[in-house]
């Protein structure tokens, strides 16, 4: 079963990235989009837009603020395994 990816809708290239991974990758338009992910990915321009920084969801919070697509996978696979 694969993971489920949160991701901000301004990361396109993260998007394609992680499909190209093999993971479930869900835009994040409201904070129920974030409810059921593995792991959140957000630009950190407004980081609780969405309310990821409160207890809405369990899963790790990634900020991409300065990072490439690669890296941010990085990230997502580390905080997975």
């Amino acid at each position: 079963m694969s993971k489920k990816i949160g991701i901000e809708q301004s990361l396109s290239d993260v998007e394609a990235a992680l499909k190209e991974k093999g993971y479930e990758v869900v835009l994040m338009k409201t904070e129920d989009d974030a409810k059921g992910c593995d792991c959140c990915v957000v630009t950190g321009l407004d980081t609780d837009m969405l309310g990821i920084s409160d207890t809405m969801t369990g899963a790790s919070v990634i900020q991409a603020t300065g990072m490439t697509a690669d890296e941010i996978c990085q990230q997502v696979e580390q905080k997975l395994h």
